[in-house]
């Protein structure tokens, strides 16, 4: 057989094993090991052990748990409600203001959050029984929180970016600079189609004639003022060029653990323990599923495969926006079946040099790749977001909920086309701050 002769059969018992419900770590160490036994003997598992804990052995990944814990300690406490509260405040004479607080909220708890599905069940466990009472249709309502916590994995701190940073070799600091104006553009265009959506559904939602002071809107953004705070140290800290991400993960961490004891109260050992066992709980995950893709690469690269798969993409010779087409057209596809974890590590190492062959920058191509993956959270049958609205909200039938996503998969696509055409929305803010890249 030949390099790419093998490659197809790694592709095929992956996409088996994976889809059969085994673990994402042990399916692709399992996968390696057996490939390496097949092709390479007994002998070439010695470095089984080694490449482990050599790919777990990396400051940079301190970050991880750092970032997951801040998340872990916002998450537990009533963060979320108080965000969405304060910002409907502002809102609640606006069509769909209440939908549109919602959206915001999950835009403001990704910037101190970093994970989908916590933003969606931050958000929506406040949110969507509130607009379901107050007669927004429960596809809306559902849909709006669904799309929203996608944006988890793209405004920074994104733990998404930061394993596509360790994958590809680049500056974590710049792919978290990119992912904040198209973050703040996909979130004006959520609330834009939440506005029409509610102009379109007014018969439906039960009209509720509020109107709160100056100093009820003022007293609400004291709740929201500390996760400002958060979001600004953070900032300040990384783009000041005052510290590293991973001693930022680190103030990120200790601010939100304070936030949380000092604001909600969260100082008994029970709402710690939770914390903390969440957070080494996703740990986990995440440093297994790193340490098996570093061996399944390592795999792929000893049977020159990852070589000769990046060889047989630049030897075809396509148009490079053909090749960029098909190479999107097969992550929604896999998105719509893998965690975009595993789909960075696997496919990362394959696509890198394929796109420095073609002139594509990987700073904006990440923005492009976190776009196509948030897709992948909202359809299914893998689509993780999906699940987590269903269990926020139970009486809403799943259908229901994948057919108020469905407008937001629209409008994530043609704004992947739009960076296409103009990617200087993504690369413009790293330009600027940290000067031009490679």
């Amino acid at each position: 057989m030949n390099e790419l002769q093998i490659g197809l059969l790694i592709l095929v018992v992956t996409t088996i094993v994976l889809f059969s419900g085994f673990p994402i770590a042990w399916g692709l160490a399992l996968v390696a090991v057996v490939f390496l036994m097949a092709f390479k003997g007994p002998a070439s598992l010695a470095v089984v052990a080694t490449q482990f804990m050599d790919e777990l052995n990396s400051f940079a990944l301190l970050t991880i748990p750092l970032f997951i814990l801040l998340g872990a300690a916002i998450g537990v406490s009533a963060a979320g409600k108080d965000i969405y509260n304060s910002l409907y405040r502002w809102l609640a004479r606006v069509p769909g203001g209440l939908i549109i607080a919602n959206i915001l909220a999950c835009g403001m708890f990704s910037a101190v959050c970093g994970s989908s599905p916590a933003t969606a069940a931050a958000i929506g466990k406040a949110g969507v029984p509130e607009m379901i009472r107050r007669g927004v249709p429960p596809a809306l309502a559902t849909g709006a929180i669904c799309a929203g916590g996608t944006l988890g994995i793209l405004i920074p701190p994104s733990i998404t970016l930061i394993l596509y940073g360790l994958a590809t070799e680049t500056s974590i600091g710049r792919l978290f600079l990119s992912g904040v104006v198209p973050g703040i553009v996909l979130v004006l265009l959520f609330s834009a189609w939440a506005w029409f959506a509610s102009l379109v559904a007014k018969k439906e939602l039960i009209v509720v004639d509020e109107h709160f002071t100056l100093k009820e809107k003022m007293e609400g953004m004291v709740r929201v003022g500390p996760f400002l705070a958060i979001i600004a140290a953070i900032g300040y800290f990384m783009y000041g060029g005052l510290a590293t991400p991973s001693e930022i993960a680190a103030i990120g961490a200790f601010l939100a653990l304070l936030l949380v004891i000092v604001i909600y109260r969260t100082w008994r050992l029970s709402d710690l323990w939770h914390i903390f066992r969440d957070t080494v709980r996703e740990s986990s995950m995440i440093l297994m599923i790193i340490a098996a893709a570093a061996l399944f690469s390592y795999m792929m690269s000893l049977l020159y495969v990852s070589q000769s798969a990046a060889e047989w993409l630049v030897a075809i010779k396509l148009n490079k926006w053909v090749l960029l087409l098909a190479i999107n057209l097969f992550l929604l596809l896999m998105g719509c079946f893998l965690p975009p974890v595993a789909i960075i590590l696997m496919l990362m190492p394959i696509l890198t040099p394929v796109l420095d062959a073609n002139g594509f920058d990987l700073i904006w191509f990440a923005v492009l790749l976190t776009i196509n993956l948030e897709v992948g959270l909202i359809t299914p049958p893998v689509g993780l977001n999906l699940y987590v609205l269903r269990g926020v909200a139970p009486d809403v039938p799943l259908n229901v909920v994948l057919r108020g996503s469905v407008p937001y998969v629209f409008i994530m696509l043609a704004f992947m086309v739009l960076l296409c055409f103009f990617p200087g929305i993504a690369t413009w803010l790293p330009d600027m701050l940290m000067g031009p890249g490679r």
